[in-house]
């Protein structure tokens, strides 16, 4: 199910945006073969599989990519892939004899697809780093933050998931595209530090026409304007405004029952806003403003944990979140409505499920057994 089904893709283990790159696809019903580091991974991160989310809807081989013969093995594999998914450090896969040259020799219809944080080439290519650094050098990290104050980490969402595995899956796409229409396979080249500078692309029209201030904290979308914001309630949670055309604002204030406010957008008189709006949120709970907000345009909405968002009944009318393996997870998105995606299959453990998916690849006994001598590990 899907509209991505028969489409045969492999990914080396990895950690972040790779996995994450393998889940959309997976989701969208590509069979994703995952190629496990053997007896555990050494990855630095040690969690269990059932609640590796990220890895849902794989089957699983297990291969040392370092023994002799693997290379052969993994070529094998990639020989019957319409795409690859790595997430190593430039050079590495050439290094073990799995680089683009080889496998597009082997297979010349196959998507490359390559994660990294700073790209396959320029001065920072081969060093280390993290969400938090490339959405630094990319220019992101600095526009988080209230006015005055540091800086401030979006989680790992606009690195790893959104700059980074987004846009891998994003860019296997069109490379498959391209793929059927031409036989021609190619290399893509997804870099953190590209895709969060991408994320941020309206912010370049902004400066470019003086409508975006560098000083953080003093726009209308980085918690600069009072009426863009969020605020306590009684009970100590939050809730979340974001009235910024006239007639959402107009209604905001009188949902908030609020007059002699200054006129919306004069920024000198925004400090003297945003006492009248703190004061007054803090007068109800968090679910009492909800109910006085219900029905309303005033782009309001509780701020909620992620344990409440599952719970809430927009969500759970639309079916935003699905139960595998003990995980309540968000559902596959965005949604088709001639190729629907499927329940997603639980993460597997190492080498799960490899024996029926290298059938279903086209391997006969004979290739089996061949690729098990080369060290490929499987179980039904």
């Amino acid at each position: 199910m899907g509209p991505l089904a028969g489409i045969k893709i492999l990914e080396f283990e990895a950690i972040g945006p790779g996995p994450f790159a393998g889940m959309l696809l997976a989701d969208m019903g590509a069979d994703v073969l995952l190629v496990d580091r053997p007896g555990g991974s050494d990855l630095g991160l040690k969690r269990e599989r059932w609640m590796d989310v990220m890895l849902r809807g794989r089957r699983s081989v297990t291969l040392d990519l370092k023994a002799p013969g693997a290379a052969g093995a993994a070529l094998d594999l990639v020989s019957r892939a319409d795409a690859l998914i790595e997430g190593f450090r430039p050079g590495v896969m050439e290094r073990l004899g799995l680089g683009p040259d080889a496998c597009l020799k082997r297979n010349p219809k196959l998507v490359y697809g390559r994660m990294t944080g700073w790209g396959q080439d320029g001065p920072l290519a081969p060093r280390a780093g993290h969400d938090i650094n490339y959405i630094a050098l990319a220019g992101v990290l600095h526009a988080f933050g209230r006015k005055g104050q540091a800086p401030v980490p979006p989680l790992n969402l606009v690195g790893d998931f959104g700059g980074g595995g987004m846009l891998l899956g994003f860019g296997i796409a069109c490379g498959l595209l391209h793929a059927q229409r031409t036989g021609q396979g190619q290399v893509v080249d997804a870099a953190m530090v590209e895709g969060a500078s991408l994320l941020a692309a309206m912010f370049s029209g902004f400066l470019a026409a003086n409508r975006w201030s560098e000083e953080r904290g003093a726009n209308v979308l980085d918690t600069g304007a009072p009426w863009y914001d969020c605020y306590e309630t009684s009970d100590g949670k939050y809730v979340a405004i974001g009235a910024i055309e006239a007639k959402f604002f107009e209604e905001l204030v009188q949902r908030l029952q609020l007059s002699g406010l200054p006129p919306q957008n004069e920024r000198a008189r925004w400090p003297e806003m945003r006492e009248a709006f703190a004061h007054a949120f803090k007068s109800k709970t968090r679910d009492a403003w909800c109910a006085v907000f219900e029905g309303s345009d005033a782009c309001f909405a509780p701020v909620l944990t992620f344990s409440e968002a599952k719970r809430h009944p927009h969500n759970e009318a639309r079916g935003n979140f699905v139960n595998v393996a003990r995980v309540e997870q968000p559902s596959p998105a965005p949604r088709f409505s001639a190729t629907p995606t499927a329940v997603p299959r639980e993460p597997p453990e190492r080498g799960a499920g490899g024996r029926a998916a290298l059938a279903q690849w086209g391997f006969g006994a004979a290739d089996l057994l061949k690729l098990r001598n080369a060290g490929l590990g499987y179980t039904d």
